[in-house]
């Protein structure tokens, strides 16, 4: 008998090994799903944790080499007794996000959810009591707002984490449990998200980073795993490398795609997958009490209108308080994003990247035979657009709808203004032909 349970366990390893070597093919829910995502174009990033509480940033216990039993405790004062996913989904609304992407579990292993793999949650170990993923779930799933999950790859506490990564080392870990362990319990946390809160839109992994590029992460179980619960999931990995096998968008972190301002992105080739840039209104990610250098209303719309030119969504990101609100400039913030899609919806929602690519004076988005010219930083009267011979039907401002003088010139067409436009963003509507 024993002999016949191992032949029948060996056959079951090479069947699963077998399996995750075959060549991921994406499910037509998944591929509707990658057209969705690219519709959508704007969406709010939430970091919030129990960090929140210290309010300076998400990586206080990296960065102050605080001891992980000692900052566990912050959990027990958790409270966020303002926190309304109603007040939340409407501000996104408002904003004119289509998607939110929270972190269910962030680098410090502090779970934002009922999680049954550990006790180190917002249910069993805070006063609060509450599963705020869940009334999230629930509301946006009632005010049409999609869903994203943030997960963390890395947990600066468990002692199954090892070996011990690039960060975290000097958190008073000592134990060294097993990587397999470990392996599990991410797999048992995902399944929890997956099969509890409803349709979710993606699974957004983060700390790849963490460990050796050689370093065997076993990624292509945990994303086939997430494919076989939800096929239309889709997932997106901020490694900082180009897209491998399993994955369905691509994410450039405070970067716009082909950009390497950051330092981030110097080995991130832009693959074939929908694209993302994940930004900062301030400096950091989670709540930080000193950190009031937000970027202005214009930079962050200037920003949206370049995602967008460059074929990339925004992921705009907010560190709630640790009593649950936005911050108030946060808020003003998305409030004025909102207002101008309101206006400029239809030149970014349901768009690509225009053929003609990013300019010093803007970018091109495109929408059928429409493309429009979003005008950012004009010094002359003129513009000349590289047309790859298609020709202008009709060249107006998209807001008066007032034609714009232009003439063909060789393969493309110069665009001529009256006077240097100075609007946020001044757009022609071009339709081709």
């Amino acid at each position: 008998m024993k002999r016949f349970c191992s032949i029948i366990l060996a056959l079951l390893l090479i069947t699963i090994a077998v399996s995750a070597q075959q060549p991921y093919v994406p499910s037509k829910e998944n591929l509707k799903n990658r057209e969705l995502f690219q519709d959508m174009k704007f969406g709010v990033f939430i970091h919030w944790g129990i960090y929140s509480m210290m309010a300076d940033g998400e990586w206080i216990l990296n960065n102050k080499n605080i001891h992980h039993e000692e900052y566990a405790k912050l959990a027990e004062g958790f409270y966020p007794s303002k926190f309304s996913a109603v007040k939340w989904v409407s501000d996104v609304k408002a904003a004119g996000a289509k998607y939110i992407c929270i972190t269910s579990r962030h680098h410090d292993g502090f779970s934002m959810f009922g999680t049954k793999q550990s006790t180190y949650n917002i249910v069993d170990a805070t006063p609060f009591k509450r599963d705020i993923i869940k009334e999230l779930a629930d509301e946006c799933h009632k005010q049409g707002i999609r869903l994203h999950f943030y997960y963390s790859l890395l947990d600066w506490g468990r002692s199954d984490y090892y070996p011990i990564g690039k960060t975290g080392q000097g958190v008073g870990r000592t134990e060294h449990g097993n990587w397999g362990d470990y392996h599990r319990f991410m797999l048992n946390q995902l399944t929890e998200l997956l099969t509890q809160y409803g349709e979710i839109g993606a699974i957004w992994f983060d700390g790849q980073w963490d460990q050796p590029e050689d370093f065997d992460w076993r990624m292509r179980e945990i994303y086939d795993h997430i494919h076989r619960i939800q096929p239309g999931c889709m997932v997106i990995n901020n490694h900082h490398l180009a897209p491998v096998e399993g994955e369905d968008g691509q994410t450039f972190e405070k970067d716009l795609p082909g950009q390497n301002q950051s330092g981030f992105s110097a080995t991130a080739t832009i693959g074939q997958l929908p694209l993302e840039t994940c930004e900062t209104m301030n400096h950091t990610w989670g709540y930080s009490i000193t950190d009031r250098d937000y970027k202005s209303e214009k930079g962050l719309i200037h920003y949206l209108i370049k995602a967008a030119g460059n074929n990339a969504n925004l992921l705009m990101n907010v560190g709630p308080r640790p009593n649950g609100e936005f911050p108030d400039i946060a808020v003003e913030r998305y409030n004025a994003m909102g207002e101008w899609l309101k206006t400029y919806g239809e030149t970014i929602y349901g768009t690509r990247g225009g053929f003609i690519p990013p300019q010093e004076w803007g970018v091109t988005t495109q929408k059928g035979n429409k493309l429009y010219v979003h005008i950012l930083n004009l010094k002359e009267k003129d513009i000349y657009l590289p047309l790859n011979g298609k020709k202008i039907k009709s060249a107006k401002s998209f807001i008066d709808k007032k034609p714009v003088s232009f003439i063909m010139e060789g393969t493309g067409a110069k665009l001529t203004f009256g006077t240097i436009p100075d609007d946020i963003d001044f757009v022609v509507e071009l339709e081709l032909r």
